[in-house]
C-alpha cells in the first residue's frame, strides 16, 4: 500500500471498534473508496471480545463493504488462508483472503 501511497493513491489504515486506529469503514459512503484492505487482526477481537457471534461482529464492523459494494482484502499469509477463511465463514461481506505479496496486484484490480 505505501507503494501506491507514493503514486498518489490515496489509502487510509482500516480502524475496528477496539484499538481507536485507521479509518473506520462503517463510515464510508458510496464512492469515498475503491477498495478497502487490511490486515485480518483488524477485523477479529482480541480473545475476551471474541465470542460465537464472530461473523456477525464481522459484518457490523464491514457493513459499509457489504451496502456499497466496496470490495474487501484482508491480508493473511499464504500458508495461513484456509484457517482465515474457516474462521470468517458464514460473514456475509464478501471478503477476498490476499497472501501480502499479491496486496498490491489485487488492489490495483479495482483502481
Amino acid at each position: 500500500m505505501s507503494k501506491l501511497a507514493a503514486e498518489g493513491v490515496e489509502t487510509l489504515p482500516v480502524a475496528n471498534t477496539w484499538d481507536g486506529h485507521g479509518k473506520s469503514v462503517n463510515h464510508l459512503s458510496k464512492g469515498e473508496v475503491n477498495v478497502v484492505v487490511g490486515y485480518l487482526h483488524k477485523v477479529i477481537p482480541a480473545e475476551p471480545l471474541r465470542t460465537a457471534s464472530l461473523p456477525k461482529m464481522v459484518d457490523d464492523l464491514l457493513s459499509a463493504c457489504k451496502i456499497h459494494e466496496i470490495p474487501t482484502l484482508l491480508i493473511v499469509p499464504a500458508a495461513l488462508r484456509e484457517k482465515a477463511e474457516r474462521t470468517l465463514s458464514g460473514t456475509e461481506v464478501k471478503i477476498h483472503i490476499v497472501a501480502p505479496e499479491q496486496v498490491e496486484a489485487e488492489m490495483r484490480k479495482y483502481l
